[in-house]
């Protein structure tokens, strides 16, 4: 081995994240003492599904076999209709999942020396798995690619830290700080909000640095308890990876201050809902530059073209947009999550913003999706917005200019009304897969199902003796 090759792999073992190979792999846990791996896959909720196993048998054989029910599960553990989905319904067959050691790193809260890397999955003939949700972006990111594109992103991701709620009967409570009391009013953009929770987001910021996830900036929002945590723009399934860490990360501290952190997109009532804002633009890789701009600085029309795929295709993309009967809570008139398509230039009242910037930054900041949803297909639906409005040559309408907030809506009102919009749009399904867009819409299907089951108390205080 010659000596630039012994230092590469030198590297790669102090390296917080990330190895090419499984070489490299035995060193980096060798000088972790690691000794058990967390094998995940994100599923169509984003939940890291997956097996634990000790580090030597990862080695001995690191490819994982999970059914291929894993991607038909809903939130609630219940499964869909599978007639007409898949092919092997009734033997429900293994599927291949392969480590991608571009994200191996450690789990920084575990008790023993733990890693944790994520899969990707293929059906035994090779194929990738059209319904993963990594998959799905990656095929995105591919059509990019053959334009000659690269997609750039940047994600926010809002949540609330709540005191432990184990009876879901009663509504939650913002959590007690380091002063002793709760939070009871709107702290927005406050220091010493955040600080109420210093040892919280210190424990955060370690475990970020110890997986090599790269915070931008760390804000309270809005609500009470309500924070926001910004990336550093990049590769969007590299990002899409760090957001589906985060949030299990923010969960895994919270926990160890017996508090609950929760994605919800709304939470508790009379407090504003979470967003899970992308910030998004398109690099030509022949130049380097941006698509966005012109050589005097100005938007281009392929900019126009961009934000109009969102306003004629975010409808479509609701259901994984706004995932759960509880995301429509959050996209309420006279609020700041947005009710309908309109565009603006740094004005946060739009659904669509175009903040300042300098015209190598110039991007479009989608303020639809919830921080319920997954960020991989959050991602590959707001990227498959703006391909379509690239290819198809889209005009934006006129940017507003005034208040946005209580003009008419024009995204879904609900799951089932956003998850039809999605079955009948055929150049989504070309872009996403037609085979994810049935599977997906009938686990949604099923989800809705669930969530009829279950009597509200606004049903039990208004209609139990009035009717």
């Amino acid at each position: 081995m010659s000596k630039r090759s012994k230092g590469a792999q030198k590297a790669q073992a102090t390296a917080p994240r990330g190895v090419t190979s499984l070489t490299e792999a035995k060193a980096w846990m060798a000088s972790r003492g690691i000794t058990e791996i967390e094998c995940t896959v994100p599923d169509l909720a984003g939940v890291a599904r997956g097996k634990i196993m000790p580090a030597s048998k990862f080695f001995s054989s690191p490819v994982m076999n999970l059914p291929l029910s894993v991607f038909f599960q809903t939130i609630s553990g219940e499964y869909p209709d599978y007639e007409g989905l898949v092919d092997s319904v009734i033997a429900d067959s293994d599927l291949v999942l392969e480590p991608d050691l571009a994200t191996l790193c450690s789990v920084p809260w575990a008790q023993d020396p733990t890693a944790q890397v994520i899969h990707d999955a293929y059906h035994r003939d090779g194929r990738p798995v059209e319904l993963a949700p990594r998959q799905v972006l990656r095929h995105v990111i591919s059509l990019y690619e053959k334009k000659g594109w690269k997609p750039v992103v940047a994600p926010e991701i809002e949540f609330y830290l709540v005191e432990p709620n184990t009876d879901p009967d009663y509504p939650l409570k913002p959590p007690v700080g380091r002063s002793g009391r709760p939070e009871i009013g709107r702290q927005s953009y406050s220091i010493q909000a955040v600080n109420e929770f210093d040892a919280l987001f210190e424990d955060i910021y370690d475990y970020s640095e110890a997986q090599g996830l790269e915070i931008d900036t760390l804000i309270h929002e809005d609500g009470a308890a309500q924070m926001e945590i910004n990336l550093r723009h990049g590769d969007p399934l590299v990002l899409a990876d760090q957001v589906f860490l985060f949030k299990r990360t923010i969960r895994e501290a919270a926990l160890a201050h017996k508090i609950y952190a929760t994605f919800m997109a709304k939470p508790i009532a009379n407090e504003p809902g979470s967003a899970m804002h992308i910030h998004q633009s398109i690099l030509n890789t022949a130049t380097g530059g941006n698509l966005f701009s012109d050589e005097d600085g100005d938007p281009t029309p392929e900019f126009f073209s961009f934000i109009a795929g969102h306003q004629k295709y975010l409808p479509a993309v609701m259901c994984i947009m706004a995932p759960y009967v509880n995301s429509y809570r959050r996209l309420t008139r006279d609020s700041m999550a947005p009710i309908n398509l309109q565009w603006g230039y740094d004005n946060r009242t739009a659904g669509l913003r175009v903040p300042p910037s300098t015209p190598e930054a110039r991007r479009l900041e989608n303020r639809v999706p919830s921080s319920d949803a997954n960020p991989y297909l959050a991602i590959a639906a707001s990227l498959a917005c703006g391909y379509l409005g690239l290819t198809e040559n889209l005009r934006a309408t006129d940017p507003i200019e005034g208040d946005a907030k209580n003009l008419d809506f024009d995204l879904p009102r609900g799951l089932l009304e956003a998850v039809a919009a999605f079955q009948d749009n055929e150049a989504l399904a070309e872009v996403l897969g037609a085979r994810f867009v049935s599977a997906f819409a009938a686990v949604k299907q099923a989800e809705f199902e669930t969530f009829m089951r279950v009597i509200s108390p606004w049903e039990r205080e208004y209609l139990l003796l009035n009717v």
